[in-house]
């Protein structure tokens, strides 16, 4: 994490709790302090990634599946709702 500005561990610490309560979904990469009073948090979105539930297990993706689990997904059958 980039950090501009002279903060304490505490600031720091403090500044990043509130980004994860308040920022939900990005990931805090930097603190900048401006005029030496004013802070910005620079902030990047975290990549939605889908994750489903395949019999019985949750997964975000099948790539390391073996063939037999990746056969049993392709004849899975899809109930309607």
């Amino acid at each position: 994490m980039k950090i501009t500005g002279k903060l304490s561990a505490d600031e720091i610490k403090a500044y990043q709790e509130y980004a994860a309560i308040n920022h939900k979904g990005f990931d805090l990469i930097g603190i900048h302090v401006v005029d030496g009073e004013h802070v910005d948090l620079e902030l990047v979105p975290i990549p939605f990634r889908r994750i489903r539930r395949i019999t019985g297990y949750l997964v975000g993706t099948t790539e390391r599946w073996n063939n037999a689990k990746k056969a049993e997904l392709r004849d899975r059958v899809i109930h309607g709702g």
